[in-house]
């Protein structure tokens, strides 16, 4: 991203135009729609400047402005507090990637709580299902190389849609279409994406494992895998094979209720393009099967030996292949041993009182960065009965006043990312970026590094690694060794911004094996899962809330719920930015005409989604562009911004993934009515 700056009067720079940078080989000069409004989140005249101390009840929002030293010192007696009465793992952070990069999310932040003994936090709410299914099958969240999709003879975007979460992606797949290739989309829903493309799958939430196995099941019976590549890099092709002899085209037709015909022709075309390639994202690993589900995807490429070239493939993720020295970054070596470890996914369990469900003493203090859990954690209506406990205290680093913030007893203006440095790794491409400060901070904001710096000294912290600079640690996670890393240092960011990890471009990660398992192969037969009690070979896992699997609730609540965010909002962020909200509208609930007319609901009118774990209201869209049996909530709605102060989380559950204790947040039945 390119920030223009202009001097102001007084000799202050302000930033006036954001833009992408067009000689980079991905983003090609071009920003998503959230981004390019970055600069009115920059300037928002709800922007937090000064600190401020909470003065009415926890959830009102009164607060009243303080000092960063009075701020801190009060921080720092309050966690000694806790630490003295209850322990340090009594003491939780919270934090994702809200505000995304290495620096100000995962290196003096991680130093302080491990330094401190704090409870850690396992970061599952978003990716962990599908990374694990990845690496349980290839080794490593490593896949195809963006930059050669062009080159791809068939373009599967399964679980994704490509023009609002991955937009950069399109370029690629459109140049590849403009040679020949079909683009197909996999998608219960119709999207922007599946709009564009030349065949679109609706199939059944949380069946795209059947899916997978049901085309590997024609291509070994039609003879179309790739012997010679199983054979030299692959483990358990006769397991898998036996499996997928278990799921018949007819059989897989039943449970992702697409045609038998449409499976077999995909099958086929992905078999026989050479090479294909498959983009799948992280919404279909949202359910009990997820982290299976993506397996049975990743082993596709295999059967059909399409990461032979560099276009083929499976991509769920490039971030695996950034190695930086997150040791010396985050500073795992001051974790006292035996702390115990809580699962973000489920912090409504965390919160409550006594604390059960996690072990250990009650988390009597909560600091929160970089996140939103007020919005966005699973059954948000229990997850605020804890945030508003009294003895509970919590610290919120943000850029507003969220439904988060509205619960803390102090809340701490921190920058964005025009106003500090960090480091970034990428999901999309094999690049490490610099950010660079473009302007001073707005108000007296601080990064996240310089709080928990400061904090750290108030803590009596003394380790040298509690004084290191921002651009100190940049230099520690870039001097890893690793030959990925090689010829990539500060100075050469410094000067292009951006630099390509040493990798081959493009690059055929698994053209000749070398996959990051133990075996060195790729394991469709993996003893790591059977060494924790799951299936060794891929398999079908339907989801929890299921007809298969919980008939009674599914005659209660019969709809399936699926909530990606809006295609203006990334996740709770840029949901407060006034032209983002107008785009997007009030909350909305896709459903379809057949599931519509027996319940009375008429577009445009006012509907309650609901099930035993709560509701929210939304004004219904009747659409043959949802499945049937699905309604579609785009989330993440703040409570202000609702009618009812509710969003979808309000229904979905604290259930995990199979692999990686990931959320499950479209493993998830409803009913839809009138709103009384």
């Amino acid at each position: 991203m390119l920030v223009t700056v202009e001097r102001e009067t007084g000799g202050s720079w302000r930033a006036v135009d954001v833009r992408g940078d067009p000689d980079h080989p991905v983003t090609r000069g071009f920003l998503c729609a959230k981004v390019d409004r970055y600069l009115e989140r920059t300037y928002h005249p709800d922007r937090l400047a000064r600190p401020l101390r909470r003065v009415g009840a926890k959830g009102e929002g009164r607060f009243a402005p303080l000092s960063w030293d009075d701020a801190l010192d009060e921080i720092a007696a309050r966690l000694k507090r806790v630490v003295h009465e209850s322990g340090p793992q009594a003491v939780l952070p919270y934090s994702y990637a809200g505000t995304m990069g290495l620096i100000q999310g995962s290196s003096m932040d991680r130093r302080f709580f491990h330094r401190l003994g704090a409870s850690l936090l396992d970061r599952t709410i978003c990716s962990t299902a599908g990374g694990v299914g990845m690496q349980m099958t290839v080794g490593q969240n490593v896949g195809t190389d963006t930059e050669a999709v062009g080159d791809a003879k068939l373009v599967v975007l399964w679980g994704t849609n490509t023009l609002t979460s991955n937009p950069h992606l399109w370029p690629l797949v459109r140049a590849a279409r403009e040679q020949g290739a079909p683009v197909i989309a996999i998608d219960p829903l119709t999207t922007r994406t599946t709009a564009q493309c030349d065949r679109h799958f609706m199939i059944r939430p949380g069946t795209d494992a059947a899916l997978a196995l049901g085309m590997m099941h024609v291509i070994f019976a039609e003879g179309l895998a790739d012997r010679d590549y199983l054979e030299r890099h692959a483990l358990g092709a006769d397991a898998l094979e036996a499996r997928v002899r278990e799921y018949p085209v007819e059989r897989v037709a039943e449970i992702t209720e697409l045609p038998a015909g449409d499976i077999r022709w995909l099958a086929r075309e992905y078999a026989r393009a050479k090479p294909a390639f498959i983009r799948v994202n992280y919404g279909l690993q949202r359910h009990a099967g997820g982290g299976m589900a993506v397996r049975c995807i990743a082993s596709l490429p295999a059967v059909a030996g399409h990461w032979r070239h560099p276009a083929g493939g499976v991509q769920l993720s490039t971030s695996a292949a950034h190695k930086f020295d997150k040791a010396a970054l985050e500073r795992f070596d001051l974790i006292p041993p035996g702390t115990r470890t809580i699962n973000m996914s489920r912090l409504a369990e965390a919160l409550a009182e006594p604390g059960a469900g996690v072990g250990g003493p009650p988390v009597r203090a909560l600091v929160v960065y970089n996140s939103n859990p007020g919005a966005v954690a699973p059954d948000r209506a229990r997850v605020r009965r804890g945030l508003a406990r009294e003895d509970l205290f919590t610290v919120v680093l943000e850029h507003f006043v969220t439904d988060t913030a509205l619960f803390a007893d102090l809340v701490l203006p921190a920058t964005t990312q025009l106003e500090h440095w960090d480091v970034h790794l990428a999901y999309g491409h094999y690049y490490v970026t610099l950010n660079r400060p473009s302007i001073a901070a707005v108000g007296d904001a601080l990064p996240n590094s310089e709080i928990f710096r400061r904090l750290a000294a108030r803590m009596g912290f003394d380790e040298p690694c509690f004084r290191d600079s921002d651009k100190q640690m940049i230099r520690q996670a870039l001097a890893s060794g690793h030959r990925h890393m090689e010829g990539i240092t500060f100075e050469r960011l410094l000067e292009h911004g951006w630099a390509r990890l040493n990798l081959p471009s493009p690059w055929a990660p698994y053209a000749e094996g070398g996959f990051a398992t133990p075996s060195g192969k790729c394991e469709l037969y993996s003893e790591r899962l059977a060494s924790r009690g799951l299936d060794p070979v891929p398999t079908y896992t339907p989801p929890r809330e299921s007809r298969e699997e919980n008939p009674s609730l599914a005659a209660r609540y019969p709809l399936a719920l699926i909530s990606p965010p809006a295609h203006q909002f990334l996740n709770s962020t840029f949901v407060n930015v006034d032209s983002l909200r107008k785009k997007a509208g009030a909350p909305t609930l896709r459903i379809h005409p057949d599931d519509a007319a027996p319940r009375a609901i008429a577009d445009g009118l006012t509907v309650r989604c609901y099930n035993d774990r709560g509701g929210f209201r939304a004004r219904a869209v009747v659409t043959v562009e949802v499945k049937r049996g699905v309604v579609q909530a785009p989330s993440i709605w703040w409570g202000k911004f609702a009618s009812d102060g509710m969003n979808a989380n309000e229904t979905t559950s604290l259930a995990l993934t199979d692999m990686g204790g990931g959320a499950t947040f479209y493993d998830n039945l409803v009913e839809v009515a009138p709103a009384d």
